[in-house]
């Protein structure tokens, strides 16, 4: 047996849930005071956080067992759609809110399309360390109770939904594989989020909506957490996300316009189970563009992300080159596009960064650029339109095969910093010049872009749809 801290941990949480274990829906909100006062911090820390999430998806969220301490959805009424409330949060992600266990436990997740663990923080002794950015007192974090839940099992290490996060090679140790009846627990999970961090164990649960139920769910019951200030609602495309549990035809949203602040203004996040859907219809003003096939790599948190078949980017009417080999995920998958809702600023590798951050600086040559701005706020270009009047910024366009435009409205791609005399592009990118391209999908459509707009992920016709739509009530 191992002598770390972290397995002491889970011993104690193992041994606070035995002795117990019979083995309206709201948004999570408030108010950011720790958050930097100073408006160019605040962009500063969600620029850093934005590539350091990008750092993660594109090396692959990990998933470990800790080795030393090893010793399918159904529903109980026939609701078609099932909302749930969404509101931005201060740290840049949005905040939905899932009741958990019997009777039913209302906590606060980060929704996340780049990963596919639903997890929350876990038991009376959880644990965050570094929390205090996210405005909370980590002691105050709302947290699910196992033993106040009549429904609450942990996994075993035999049971096939075990098999979600380790695959079908997990060896038990010490179990006799010629049995089925072996107590040796799943074993406890790390996950690596950007700059963050969390562990648990996995347990089975209901998870329970005001007209739908979902018996024998799996979540993580997470018990020590780095920079987590709530846990993670997990929409990727793996086995154990939200969508592949509750084996959702669609889902979709529409992200209300952030302020990098909190707030209690939300919208609803679509859960469609199908029920009365036709299959192959489309909603109603909607563009679609097929979703891209993931890369067949060794690293498998690759195969959670929704990859986008992104073609050319322009910046008013100019085209930008973008080399092909970066809109495009190679053999070893490199390259590529995936929308991320965790992700605040869209990232994009320098190679692809670079020509789209000149031309806008070509086409706004007539305004002055605040260098001193993007150095502080990890932003840019940067302008100072003071005195100019009339403002003529170029759009930003994707477009995707089929010929799905996105045509960005204004304040999806730059913000005003500080005052109205400043704006800045809200899109990323590492330091590093690497024109071989480095690492996973070189771009990454964030949150921050997808404002005001309805976006569908249609899984049964494996599409991605969207439209411009005000999201605000």
């Amino acid at each position: 047996m191992s002598s770390s801290p972290l397995f002491f941990l889970f011993l104690i949480f193992f041994l606070s849930i035995v002795s117990a274990v019979k083995l309206p829906l709201s948004p999570f909100s408030h108010s950011d005071h720790s958050l930097p006062k100073d408006p160019y911090l605040s962009l500063r820390r969600l620029a850093d956080s934005s590539i350091a999430r990008a750092y993660k998806l594109k090396h692959g969220t990990s998933v470990k067992p800790d080795e030393d301490a090893l010793s399918s959805a159904s529903t109980a009424s026939a609701a078609t759609v099932v909302k749930s409330p969404l509101s931005a949060k201060s740290y840049g992600g949005y905040s939905v809110s899932l009741s958990f266990g019997t009777p039913s436990q209302t906590i606060p997740f980060v929704f996340d399309t780049g990963s596919s663990l639903v997890w929350f923080p876990c038991t009376s002794r959880y644990l965050c360390s570094g929390c205090g950015f996210s405005g909370l007192d980590p002691t105050r974090i709302p947290r699910f109770i196992p033993k106040n839940s009549s429904s609450s099992r942990v996994i075993g290490c035999q049971n096939p939904k075990c098999q979600f996060l380790y695959g079908a090679n997990l060896k038990c140790r010490g179990c006799d594989p010629n049995t089925r009846n072996c107590t040796v627990l799943c074993p406890p999970y790390i996950l690596q989020y950007g700059l963050g961090s969390t562990a648990g164990v996995l347990l089975s649960e209901t998870l329970d909506f005001p007209d739908l139920t979902v018996p024998n769910f799996v979540v993580g019951c997470s018990i020590l957490s780095t920079r987590q200030p709530a846990g993670i609602a997990g929409f990727g495309r793996g086995p154990e996300s939200l969508p592949s549990q509750m084996k959702l035809k669609r889902f979709s949203h529409c992200l209300v316009s952030r302020r990098y602040d909190d707030t209690n203004v939300t919208t609803n996040l679509d859960l469609d189970t199908g029920s009365g859907h036709n299959s192959g219809s489309k909603t109603p003003g909607l563009s679609y563009t097929p979703f891209r096939k993931n890369p067949k790599v060794s690293n498998a948190a690759f195969l959670e992300y929704y990859y986008l078949n992104l073609r050319r980017i322009y910046v008013g009417k100019k085209q930008v080159k973008i080399p092909y080999k970066f809109l495009v995920p190679g053999r070893n998958g490199n390259g590529g596009s995936i929308v991320d809702s965790g992700s605040t600023f869209t990232f994009m590798e320098r190679p692809v960064f670079s020509p789209v951050a000149e031309e806008f600086a070509a086409q706004l040559s007539n305004y002055t650029r605040e260098k001193d701005v993007e150095k502080v706020t990890g932003l840019g270009p940067c302008f100072n339109i003071a005195g100019k009047g009339d403002v003529e910024i170029p759009e930003l366009i994707f477009v995707f095969k089929g010929g799905a435009k996105m045509e960005l409205p204004l304040a999806n791609f730059f913000t005003f910093v500080g005052s109205t005399d400043t704006v800045c592009l809200t899109v990323v990118s590492d330091n590093t010049v690497n024109p071989s391209g480095g690492t996973g999908p070189a771009i990454i459509l964030g949150s921050f872009q997808q404002q005001n707009y309805l976006v569908e992920y249609d899984l049964e016709n494996d599409r991605f749809g969207f439209a411009k739509k005000r999201c605000s009530p």
